[in-house]
């Protein structure tokens, strides 16, 4: 039956909808397929940028470490060097806090203060204290145990360095130490009637005078030192240890990196600028290198010296001087509280000097020592205005002088034994009689008085001062002789001042960081009828700082000089050429001096060291 609600179906419309379905599914098909390729392409893009950033990542980290490995290969060159150089040795991190260098100080009120102390001053200072063996800063020295009194080796009752007998005497007597015998005189600073101080010459290394001869506190050694650091007379005593000699410098065909070396033309324009040449660019002739020194020579000039380190001394404080004695079998140094005593043959520690009865408390530096001629007796100055002088063997103060009103900074005995002239801050030097037991003549200046030395016959004393001036007095007659000044004179406070062994010259060190040498008028001061102004005859420039102190070795042959830039130098006084830098200590060169008997000498030192050093003539190319 026809229902006419029935829809009708044109003919081929199934088909129709196949295909319209099929092109649907082919166009979804397409667009994911595309989709999915799109997606797939921007993935890999992705990933391969990510690959790409990784390996810069490892290009920039392995470039980053080569240079890392670089930088500190570089950072222990420069450490060496520095070392080599005598700066101070730290880790790669560098060391602990130290404090800032202290430094000495200008005026006469506060004359080398703050050497041993924390604040600047304005004068020459010293670096850091050196580190312990844990690598900590070095304590201050009146904070560390002082070292106990030392005698000598065992032996007969002899040994000048035993306390022989009973603790008695004066007070304080105890362990050898003391403030000498009991009803000892006691010194006054009044001035009495000026007598001669004369006597004949003692020249270093001549014979001694009768006088001299009568006492010998040295019983069974040899007659002194020969000009190449040996023992004299026939060698060297029972147990006694020559110091080995130094080894000839390599030879100067070696060969070397050319790329450590300097031209010609560089080594020209160094001059006498030595602290400039860095050892490693030098040939094997023009250096001497030991574990913790070295030494430079002037390319510039024929070397004629080699120098080589003997005994290295420690101390527990800086050392503030040092001096031998007569005879050169010993050397003498000052530091907190203390003198020493050492063996230069052995290097050994023989006498331990402290008086333990003064009532200063805190540091006291002992600033100046020396020896009578006899090597009796051992003069002290120090910071509490007082001048002891010990008798060696019995290690008590034999003598104790006081009237300087600060501290007191130079010492020197008259070549007789009798008179020692002093140096102050108070801006005057004094001449003490120890027969007499008193001040004989008081010579006032304009400004503080640093340094003081005898000439070799006794008859004059120069002096240093921070007003730039060296002057000379007649001591028989305190008259000023003779005063360096004007347009040859210093430009800055003279340090340190020393005649020459024949008495003719005097060289002085200054602040302006030269040493100059002066010509005196010998034997014809008592003909003048005023002052005469020295005549400067060279001037020895080269250090890079502060010219702390100046010596001249006993056969006149070369200046010797120690600074502030931790080098000493050897000059030919004949030239004003530096022969030679050397640079060991770490911290200023405070003390340098000469043994009377040729072939050594001493240095003290800001870093708690003294060292013995041998000079010899260099028989190299």
């Amino acid at each position: 039956m026809y229902n006419p609600h029935r829809p009708q179906q044109p003919p081929g419309a199934p088909s129709r909808l196949g295909e319209l379905l099929e092109q649907v599914k082919a166009e979804f098909d397409a667009a994911t397929s595309a989709r999915n390729n799109d997606y797939d392409h921007q993935l890999a893009g992705q990933l391969h940028e990510m690959e790409l950033i990784k390996s810069k990542i490892y290009q920039l980290e392995q470039t980053h470490l080569a240079m890392k490995n670089k930088y500190e290969e570089e950072l222990a060159r420069l450490r060496h060097e520095l070392e080599q150089r005598g700066g101070p040795a730290q880790g790669p991190h560098g060391g602990p806090n130290q404090p800032p260098p202290p430094a000495i100080g200008h005026g006469p009120a506060n004359l080398f203060q703050g050497i041993m102390a924390g604040g600047q001053q304005g004068g020459p200072g010293l670096a850091p204290p050196p580190q312990d063996q844990h690598g900590q800063p070095g304590m201050p020295g009146h904070m560390q145990q002082a070292p106990p009194a030392l005698s000598g080796p065992p032996g007969p009752p002899h040994n000048p360095f035993a306390y022989g007998g009973p603790q008695g005497g004066g007070p304080g007597a105890m362990n050898g130490y003391g403030g000498g015998p009991a009803g000892a005189p006691q010194p006054t600073a009044s001035p009495g009637p000026k007598p001669p101080i004369g006597g004949p010459p003692r020249l270093p290394g001549g014979p001694a005078t009768p006088q001299q001869r009568q006492v010998n506190p040295y019983p069974g050694s040899p007659a002194g030192m020969n000009s190449a650091g040996g023992m004299g007379g026939g060698g060297p005593g029972p147990g006694q240890i020559v110091p080995p000699r130094p080894t000839p410098p390599p030879n100067q065909n070696q060969q070397i990196a050319p790329d450590f070396q300097y031209t010609a033309a560089q080594l020209d324009q160094i001059g006498n600028q030595l602290s400039e040449l860095e050892p490693d660019k030098l040939p094997p002739h023009l250096k001497r290198q030991g574990e913790d020194w070295h030494a430079v020579f002037n390319p510039r000039v024929h070397r004629r010296l080699d120098v080589d380190l003997v005994h290295n001394l420690a101390h527990q404080s800086v050392v503030c001087c040092v001096r031998f004695s007569h005879d050169g079998r010993f050397v003498a140094t000052g530091c907190n509280r203390s003198a020493q005593i050492f063996d230069v043959n052995t290097g050994k520690q023989v006498c331990h000097l402290q008086d333990h009865n003064t009532t200063l408390d805190g540091d006291l530096y002992i600033r100046s020592v020396c020896f009578s001629p006899d090597g009796r007796y051992l003069a002290t100055g120090a910071e509490d205005k007082v001048i002891r002088v010990w008798d060696i063997a019995q290690k008590v103060i034999r003598y104790s002088f006081t009237g300087h009103e600060q501290d007191i900074y130079s010492l020197d005995f008259a070549s007789d034994g009798r008179y020692i002239a002093s140096g102050s801050g108070d801006r005057t030097i004094r001449l003490w009689d120890l027969q007499e037991n008193q001040c004989m003549v008081t010579l006032a200046i304009e400004d503080g008085v640093t340094t003081v030395a005898m000439s070799p016959d006794g008859r004059y004393v120069a002096a240093g001062s921070l007003d730039k001036s060296v002057r000379i007095w007649d001591t028989q007659t305190a008259v000023l002789v003779e005063r360096t000044e004007g347009e040859q004179g210093h430009k800055d406070s003279v340090y340190s001042v020393a005649f020459s062994p024949q008495g003719n010259h005097l060289v002085s060190g200054s602040l302006d960081k030269t040493i100059r040498m002066w010509k005196l008028n010998s034997g014809g001061y008592g003909r003048m009828a005023g002052t005469k102004s020295g005549e400067c005859v060279r001037t020895f420039e080269g250090h890079k700082d502060f010219v702390l102190s100046v010596a001249l070795t006993p056969d006149n042959g070369w200046v010797m000089s120690g600074s502030k830039d931790r080098g000493v130098q050897f000059w030919d006084p004949e030239t004003g050429h530096a022969q030679l830098m050397l640079q060991g200590h770490k911290n200023s060169v405070i003390s340098v001096a000469p043994s009377p008997m040729g072939g050594l000498f001493a240095t003290g030192s800001g870093d708690m060291k003294a060292r013995i050093w041998r000079y010899s003539v260099y028989n190299g190319p």
